[in-house]
């Protein structure tokens, strides 16, 4: 192969062919290029042929280990099946053994009976004869009546009823063969960086099997660090080769992996792609977390209530990380309500204000004061409120675990919380005399002013 190789030409230099015409240079240019793939495509076959020898050997071993592991296994049922004969042969012998100690032990009681009546016969003395003849009959008799029937044959034969059947094993080693190739684990899937995307904080990955792949797979494993440079963790196991992972920190870093599996195991990883978050988020209102007397509409921008006890609608996004900023627009603003504004987890209360509940930290405002509230506890009573037209700001800084509010840019009242920490949802509460648009993907304000006074 070496020789044909260094035969092939290299691309050939337009400035050497531009005396020739631009057809046949066109032509040439196409040749050098099939003559490129052709010396790319001996080197997969050189690959290949280095695989074949490679596999052979692996073949063979792995034929002679199964074979061995056969024999082994009919050496181990020979044994066993030895030491059964041993012990029905055991069985057998001391049968007889004692058959024969009985036998005998009667024989020669037998045997020496016989010799006193002959010896007693021989007396001349019938009178003699006459006192002891009952008692001996009678011995005679009883000694008669021990031999019982059955008594002179054997209680086993010398026959082992022990019949080996070994056919089928027989028929399965001649049938013995191939029945599939020996499966491999899979090689690492190629990631498509083309199809790899993120938005907002969510991002999806796309991958494929590499060319010329002959392992099955049976199902893929997605790993994704936690933005921070940390380990990796599971996220999704399937047999998809496209995946969305919603969730994630938002101005975050996340590093992503895959790998292929099947019945012979795990294969290696792919490369790793980098994804970086939004540092903004753009979210709307929730519909299916929201009250169902919250009415959305402007594509879930907007939401009022249909009723008039305050209920709670919440954000599509949750944050856990950085910092985050949105405002809502008061469009209407009737009869002096009271909405509130802030965050909350998923599990917060629907049908009451938020912050009445320990699963919220909220603002809550009328026309003329503000209070913030979470566990029902009422704070920092502020003078300055909303009407028609004003904007409520929402800063939810994770990095310094502080809430902070603002109306119409200033910031009402000091830090509304501290030691916040955990994963927030963009919150609000309101009924049917208020309406509020939401407005995101918001850079953090520089020019927020600086707090109002509070009140007593």
């Amino acid at each position: 192969m070496g020789p044909i190789l260094s035969l092939l030409p290299g691309p050939l230099s337009l400035s050497r062919l531009s005396p020739i015409p631009a057809q046949l240079s066109q032509a040439l240019n196409g040749v050098s290029d099939k003559a490129k793939e052709a010396k790319e495509f001996l080197v997969q076959l050189k690959n290949i042929l280095q695989q074949i020898q490679e596999n052979g050997l692996d073949y063979e071993a792995c034929l002679v280990a199964q074979c061995d592991a056969l024999v082994d296994a009919l050496t181990r049922q020979k044994a066993k099946l030895l030491t059964k004969v041993t012990k029905e042969r055991e069985h057998k012998l001391k049968m007889v053994w004692d058959q024969i100690n009985h036998c005998t032990l009667k024989l020669r009681q037998s045997t020496g009976l016989m010799e006193y009546c002959l010896e007693v016969i021989k007396e001349n003395d019938p009178s003699g004869f006459l006192q002891i003849s009952d008692a001996l009959i009678k011995r005679v008799q009883v000694s008669q009546e021990q031999w019982v029937k059955g008594a002179l044959e054997p209680k086993v034969s010398a026959e082992f009823d022990l019949t080996l059947d070994s056919e089928p094993l027989l028929q399965a080693i001649h049938q013995l063969d191939f029945i599939q190739m020996k499966c491999r684990v899979p090689p690492g899937p190629l990631l498509q960086l083309e199809k790899c995307c993120t938005r907002n904080n969510s991002v999806t990955l796309a991958w494929r099997m590499p060319p010329f792949t002959h392992s099955p797979v049976d199902g893929y494993i997605l790993e994704l660090d936690d933005g921070d440079g940390g380990q990796f963790r599971e996220v999704y196991v399937g047999k998809e080769t496209l995946c969305t992972i919603d969730g994630l920190h938002f101005n975050s870093t996340y590093n992503a992996r895959v790998k292929a599996f099947n019945s012979s195991g795990v294969g290696p990883y792919s490369k790793t792609v980098v994804l970086q978050t939004s540092d903004v988020a753009w979210f709307t209102f929730d519909p299916n977390s929201g009250h169902r007397d919250i009415i959305l509409s402007n594509d879930n921008q907007t939401a009022t209530c249909s009723s008039y006890d305050d209920r709670v609608v919440l954000g599509t996004a949750a944050f856990s990380k950085g910092v985050h900023y949105w405002e809502l627009h008061v469009d209407r603003y009737d009869n002096h309500p009271d909405p509130a504004f802030g965050v909350a987890r998923a599990s917060v209360v629907k049908d009451m204000m938020l912050g009445k509940d320990d699963k919220a930290w909220a603002m809550y405002v009328d026309n003329n004061r503000s209070w913030f509230m979470h566990c029902n506890s009422h704070t920092n009573r502020t003078e300055g409120g909303v009407c028609k037209g004003a904007t409520v700001g929402v800063l939810l800084d994770l990095n310094k675990h502080t809430l902070t509010f603002f109306i119409n840019g200033q910031q009402q009242g000091p830090t509304a919380f501290s030691h916040v920490d955990g994963v927030f949802m963009p919150a609000l509460s309101l009924n049917r005399n208020v309406q509020v648009t939401l407005h995101t993907g918001l850079e953090v304000p520089t020019n927020l002013g600086r707090p109002k006074l509070s009140g007593n």
